[in-house]
């Protein structure tokens, strides 16, 4: 069942709604029998908002490359649609009395796309690279004594002492996503990307097919055993009614709109709000807001080098910015945006302004001030713009114009997204191909609170790409980690939100909303906090 709603509806149901808490390998590279001649009765095809490039959904936590993640893996738990995290590729499990060991059992007959068994070996080695790589990872695994085989299909891992993050982490539903890889696949180190991408999910990924910069090809997976309840979000049974899925990469979005119209394509993940009047008029077009409590924008900054080394530095960014100047560039229509300064998002349970009343105003004076204080020496800032994706491209001049107010120099530098993820990755001097700040979104569902959001992550080296270091923050998030009480959670959550001021690792931006455009010749798809194409059906 397809759940439409007008954006405005959308936009202020996700105000007050909590929604959400925290193919084969070419025969020839693998030694892969080669597959039949597809026989697909339906293709379903859809504009991504980016190309393709990067096909390991551990190494980056680029949203496209998530969503190839759920096209071609499975997870061991999956958030539902009320947030709660149910059973996915696990059929059992136990934890002891002193809640120190977890056992789990593997549902049966769970195959990889080359045909061998799903085993606790594979999912013991994908879950602990996975948690080398992730915010919350890191922190579930440093609860963890051991991870043992009992079997083939049950698995043991044992903590140190007791934790809530168990199902909270192996059920995350997004970036970063533990799936499951075959063991040979997923040693490779976290640090290093994949070679070879073979999953055990409802879809194929066909490489022999696959064209980059045009097409990405999906064929449904005969053998994929699906669970037996109904879907819902990333939970329930995963069902591909479409034969073949097809991401077409088209550049511009006029274009895209033109395909979409002309029955060229079926879907457009992203189409921009401007285009989005010219949609609604369209009755054989269907406007979905799948993700209800949208998303939130965010300023990095690269904490190694300088002016950002410097506290006061990034501080007054927190008075040179406000929300309003960047959604008005990206979104423009305030029935699709939000102001909000709450960190861990508006509607949720951990939402506050608590620290932030006086922040994000562009109160120049004071970033002056304290830009003035950290001694700044007029080096230039480079500030990486993505051109390709329209919900992207004009945060970074907005924030070029805001940061010369308060007195930086700023280099902006224009390149694609893909690009962009990959220089992001590099720790070299801005003057040497490295960087200083970036500006990206995140869903709702990844900044709930202090452990699962990765750029709160403060844990030096193994941080994400920016590399904070604050042990202040780590202990909020361990505290927070360890507390079971709901209101305790909320106070270690607000003295987080005010540590991020005092040693800032991101600006969080404002927060909107972002619907599908899918024709109406297609029906099925489902609320989640990513876009997924099992249950999407041709409508007889």
């Amino acid at each position: 069942m397809i759940e439409q709603h007008s954006l405005v509806s959308s936009a202020r149901a996700g105000r007050g709604l909590l929604r959400w808490l925290p193919g084969l390998m070419a025969a020839a590279a693998f030694g892969l029998a080669a597959p039949a001649p597809a026989q697909a009765q339906t293709t379903l095809k859809v504009v991504m908002h980016s190309d393709l490039k990067v096909f390991d959904p551990i190494w980056t936590t680029a949203y496209i490359t998530r969503n190839h993640g759920y096209m071609v893996y499975d997870t061991l738990f999956a958030t539902d649609e009320k947030g709660e995290i149910k059973p996915q590729m696990v059929d059992s499990w136990q934890l002891s009395d002193d809640k120190l060991t977890w056992t789990f059992k593997l549902r049966d007959g769970l195959k990889f796309h080359d045909g061998a068994p799903v085993t606790s070996d594979d999912v013991i080695a994908s879950v602990k690279r996975w948690a080398s790589k992730d915010a919350m990872g890191q922190k579930l695994w440093s609860f963890v004594k051991s991870a043992d085989a009992v079997d083939a299909t049950t698995f043991r891992f044992t903590l140190e002492s007791p934790t809530g993050l168990m199902l909270l982490g192996l059920g995350k539903p997004s970036s970063l996503v533990p799936f499951i890889m075959p063991k040979r696949v997923a040693e490779t180190p976290s640090s290093e990307q994949i070679k070879e991408f073979i999953g055990s999910g409802p879809f194929v990924y066909s490489q022999r097919e696959s064209k980059p910069g045009e097409v990405t090809v999906y064929t449904k997976f005969a053998d994929y055993k699906p669970r037996s309840e109904a879907p819902s979000a990333l939970a329930g049974g995963k069902v591909a009614k479409a034969d073949r899925v097809e991401w077409r990469w088209i550049p511009d979005t006029q274009t895209q709109l033109n395909a979409l119209q002309a029955g060229e394509i079926d879907m457009i993940e992203q189409p921009p709000t401007d285009l989005i009047p010219i949609i609604e008029k369209n009755n054989k077009i269907a406007l979905i807001n799948f993700n209800p409590l949208g998303n939130q924008y965010t300023f990095r900054f690269n904490v190694l080098h300088k002016p950002f080394d410097n506290v006061k530095a990034r501080q007054a960014l927190f008075y040179a910015f406000n929300q309003e100047d960047f959604l008005k560039a990206t979104i423009g229509n305030p029935k699709y945006y939000l102001v909000c300064k709450q960190v861990f998002i508006c509607g949720t349970p951990f939402g506050s302004d608590k620290g932030m009343e006086d922040k994000l105003e562009s109160n120049f004076k004071k970033a002056r001030e304290l830009l003035k204080e950290a001694g700044y020496d007029g080096t230039p800032v480079v500030l990486m713009q993505s051109t390709d994706l329209a919900v992207l491209t004009n945060l970074a001049p907005v924030a070029k114009s805001l940061m010369e107010r308060a007195g930086f120099k700023v280099d902006m530098q224009s390149m694609d997204w893909q690009t962009l993820v990959a220089r992001r990755a590099k720790k070299d001097p801005p003057a040497a191909g490295g960087w200083n700040a970036f500006l990206t979104s995140w869903v709702a569902a990844d900044q709930l609170n202090p452990v699962g959001t990765a750029f709160y992550n403060a844990s030096c080296d193994k941080a994400a790409f920016g590399w904070p270091c604050d042990e202040k923050a780590e202990a909020l998030r361990d505290a927070f980690a360890r507390e079971g009480d709901a209101t305790r959670q909320k106070a270690i959550a607000e003295e987080a939100q005010v540590r991020l001021y005092d040693y800032p690792s991101y600006i969080h931006v404002g927060q909107y909303f972002q619907p599908v455009a899918l024709s109406k010749a297609w029906s099925g798809f489902l609320t989640a906090p990513a876009p997924v194409f099992w249950n999407v059906a041709k409508v007889q």
